[in-house]
């Protein structure tokens, strides 16, 4: 045999190639996957036999598509916008109307406090301008028994006496005159005096002397008053009842009924 005989080969055969190619292009739309090379036995790769080819298409984001999704990206992020812009105005609102009610309630509370101060304060003026009548009524009740018993106990001579002396009320008081359209204080009591048969002297210091010396505590109508010392008398006038003197004052007031407690006399004598 010759030594160069062919002789089988041990050796495993070659797997098959697969050569494969990957084209891409966009068409319709769609992306074109193009493939080449599918499984192709090896002797027919050592032929430079042409390998097969297998396309795939998968789908492209168009222009249309992308305006769409970014105007439904907007329109979500509006709404979204408008649902905050909503929330923070029902907020507001509510802020708002919580603060209206309390600020109504603070009114009314202090309306109510001030409805109640006024009827406070209206109750007192009521109460006091009831109480101060009460006083005026009664002030005017003793007034009246007062002056009714100073008339019923001046009787007879004394009561002749007074009435002259009120009378003159009113009058000028001129230093040294006795009458009948000015007196001074001794000149009055003179005078009226003279009215009931009673002649006393002219002068103050003399007719404190005059008739029997009483006690101011212990007055009646017609009691001759004198202020200073009895003999050296100032001041002269006659007591009315009541609590009350008719005198010449000066020639400032005239002839003039006042309360013992306007110028407390001295004294007092009782003439009749």
């Amino acid at each position: 045999m010759s030594p160069v005989a062919h002789i089988p080969s041990h050796r495993k055969p070659r797997r098959a190639t697969s050569t494969r190619a990957l084209r891409a292009g966009v068409t319709g739309g769609f992306l074109t996957l193009a493939v080449a090379g599918a499984a192709v036995p090896a002797s027919a790769t050592e032929n430079n036999a042409a390998p097969a080819e297998s396309t795939l298409e998968m789908p492209t984001v168009s222009a249309t598509l992308a305006s769409t999704a970014a105007q439904t990206a907007d329109a979500t992020q509006q709404a979204a916008s408008d649902y905050e812009l909503q929330a923070q105005k029902d907020q507001a609102a509510a802020h708002a109307k919580a603060a209206a009610k309390k600020a109504k309630a603070e009114a009314e509370r202090k309306a109510k406090e001030a409805r109640e101060a006024a009827r406070k304060a209206a109750a007192k003026r009521a109460a006091e301008t009831k109480a101060q009548a009460a006083k005026a009524s009664r002030s005017a009740e003793r007034t009246t028994l007062s002056t009714t018993t100073s008339v019923s106990n001046a009787s007879g001579n004394a009561a002749t006496l007074i009435s002259f002396l009120k009378a003159q009320l009113g009058k000028a008081y001129v230093l040294g005159s006795s009458g009948p359209s000015s007196y001074d204080c001794s000149g009055l009591t003179q005078a009226a005096f003279k009215q009931v048969g009673v002649s006393l002297p002219r002068v103050s210091q003399d007719q404190s002397t005059t008739g029997t010396p009483v006690s101011l505590d212990s007055l009646q109508p017609g009691d001759l008053l004198y202020w200073g010392s009895a003999g050296s008398a100032y001041h002269v006038g006659v007591y009315v009842g009541g609590g009350k003197f008719i005198g010449a004052q000066n020639s400032s007031t005239g002839i003039v009924e006042r309360p013992l407690d306007y110028d407390m006399p001295t004294g007092a004598v009782r003439v009749l």
